[in-house]
């Protein structure tokens, strides 16, 4: 069977052009095309299913089933639900996978991006409870951190507060048995079709973007970023590459953020300020992350003004969580890097163990107390002594979930907080609220998006108006199609078949010939001082795609095809009439309407 297409293919997009006089056969012109016209199947759709983080923070968990392959982004607990809504539907997985009978075979992979509560904090219940099975992928720092985060979490969930256990301490360390960890740029053949690679996100020690490709079909899930270097860890970095889909974050949808110093400078203000009027001050933090960033600061600080007042860390999760930030040294920003020969910056000077007793102890003091946001443990513990005084601070240094104390007192100075309905808290502390959030802002999401200029855009991970609004900017300012799917929907992205077309020497030679006389005439026009021709329409030539039954397509010249097929040129030709010759055709046709 012989299908002819006639093509004008723009000259300038052929690749690897040979010089006219010595044209190389074989080589391949990649051309985009759909399927349809291809003869081959049907052009595939990325079908992503949000089962965490659509139009909210908290639980990511992005589901997306690309070419066959069902990968799962993430999989993390909510913050602030203490009920079903904790965790996402994995029900939906199986509803939505047909001939799938349990978790494994419905799941290629899983994917965590970070350590991060609210995105591995469901992992070791989807994999110990559910029974997933199949392959986990985290990098090596995630993996050395993340049980330590998770067994911290378990003990406030069910020591402290007494709650149902969703999973023990062996379920977590059975978990972590099936990760296998990745480095940085290290191209994973997950099996035959699908392939992942990690890269540099920056905001927190080991957090990685996710790229993901499936024959021509490919897509990256941002997990959380920062496009802004700060004291411990760089800047994200992702190679440019050919997307259908992006999937993002969208924390600070709204919010450009001032500049790191002038923000460094108004906590410094804020905590010298309390503790040089004899005040207390809690900065509620997860144990790795800000944590860090906030001591390498403080510890900085006391040592220039030769403070004395003690600065407390409550966890004793801490100390091994130093101890993998000195052994994964490689993994933060190059400024610490370059130290570390002369000094460990992990090892802090001024900060010292807490111990539970020095809560009521006299006198001003500076305390690190886990978890972050106020949801529940040691930091719930202390704000609830030192809210009542006037002369305490809490500084609130990066995003509080809904549903948490510090998402409650960012959203406005209360004085008082129910904890439930026997417990209240007065508040008559000072709030203050500043962001030293790892995410990226709004100029961060538009410069990346920007960068890799997908096809499709996806936003998750972000408040819906403020989500709304970045979709907007999205496509009115880069011509993306951009969406920002609720929990439990599914949005189905269209793909691009690309058709690898074998190219005769013969046609690459008159392409290239077309270009070398295109280019004089660019010349004579710019020595001629014409320049309005210079940037006109690109260039074409044309040629014939010969697609036969069982062998690659390819393209060749009208006389190549001529040839192949056995026969001669054949034309047409045009003879203009003249006026006269008009008149008298009309005349003679006049003459033989009325003889009849």
């Amino acid at each position: 069977m012989l299908i002819q297409f006639i093509l004008r293919i723009p000259i300038t997009k052929i690749r690897n052009q040979p010089p006219v006089s010595t044209p190389p056969t074989g080589l391949v012109l990649s051309t985009k095309t759909s399927a349809a016209a291809s003869g081959q199947q049907a052009a595939m759709a990325i079908e992503c299913l949000v089962l965490g983080a659509g139009q909210e923070v908290g639980k990511s968990c992005v589901v997306v089933t690309i070419g066959g392959k069902r990968i799962m982004f993430d999989c993390g607990m909510h913050m602030g639900h203490h009920d079903c809504q904790r965790y996402p539907d994995l029900a939906r997985i199986l509803s939505a996978t047909p001939g799938a009978t349990d978790f494994t075979s419905a799941i290629s992979c899983v994917v965590i991006t970070h350590f991060h509560l609210d995105h591995i904090g469901a992992l070791p219940y989807f994999t110990e409870v559910c029974g997933y099975n199949g392959p986990v992928y985290m990098t090596y720092p995630t993996k050395a951190l993340a049980p330590l985060m998770l067994e911290d979490y378990r003990k406030v969930m069910v020591d402290h507060r007494g709650e149902e256990e969703q999973y023990s301490y062996e379920d977590i360390q059975r978990c972590m048995k099936k990760v296998i960890p990745v480095d940085l740029k290290q191209t994973i053949q997950v099996d035959r079709d699908l392939v992942i690679r990690a890269y540099y996100a920056g905001h927190v020690l080991g957090a990685a973007m996710i790229y993901a490709k499936v024959g021509d079909a490919a897509m990256v899930y941002t997990g959380d970023y920062n496009m802004t270097p700060d004291r411990h860890l760089g800047a994200a970095q992702i190679d440019r590459l050919k997307l259908d889909l992006l999937i993002t974050e969208s924390t600070y949808a709204k919010t450009v953020r001032d500049s790191k110093h002038a923000r460094e400078r108004e906590f410094l203000k804020a905590v010298h300020k309390c503790v040089s009027g004899g005040g207390k001050v809690l900065i509620p933090a997860f144990a790795l992350g800000r944590a860090q960033e906030l001591c390498i600061l403080l510890d900085d600080y006391w040592e220039r003004m030769n403070l004395k007042i003690p600065i407390y860390f409550s966890a004793g999760l801490t100390i091994q969580a130093n101890m993998y930030y000195k052994m994964l040294i490689g993994w933060t920003s190059q400024k610490i890097k370059d130290s570390y020969t002369v000094h460990n910056p992990f090892d802090f000077k001024h900060v010292c163990h807490f111990e539970r007793s020095f809560v009521n102890n006299p006198g001003p003091c500076v305390l690190f107390a886990t978890p972050g946001m106020i949801s529940g443990g040691f930091s719930l513990e202390v704000f609830k002594r030192w809210a009542p005084s006037e002369k305490n601070l809490v500084t609130l240094p990066g995003y509080c979930v809904a549903g948490t104390i510090g998402h409650k007192l960012m959203s406005g100075k209360p004085t008082k907080i129910d904890l439930d309905k026997d417990t209240h808290v007065d508040v008559r502390c000072q709030i203050h609220q500043l962001s030293f959030s790892p995410h990226t802002d709004s100029k961060g999401i538009m410069d990346l998006t920007e960068f890799l200029s997908p096809s499709h855009v996806i936003l998750v991970h972000g408040e819906k108006p403020q989500m709304a609004f970045l979709k907007d900017r999205i496509e009115s300012e880069l011509g993306m199609p951009c969406y920002y799917p609720a929990n439990n929907e599914t949005v189905s992205i269209p793909t691009t078949h690309y058709l690898k077309i074998n190219a005769t020497e013969k046609f690459i030679t008159s392409c290239t010939a077309a270009q070398a006389r295109d280019g004089l005439e660019k010349a004579n026009l710019l020595c001629g001082n014409h320049l309005s021709g210079v940037d006109g329409d690109e260039k074409a030539d044309e040629g014939i795609l010969l697609m036969e039954k069982s062998r690659a397509p390819k393209i060749l010249c009208e006389d190549e095809l001529l040839q192949l097929l056995g026969t001669e040129r054949h034309s047409v030709k045009f003879e203009p009439l003249l006026s006269s010759r008009i008149e008298e055709a009309e005349t003679t046709i006049v003459d033989d309407v009325a003889s009849e």
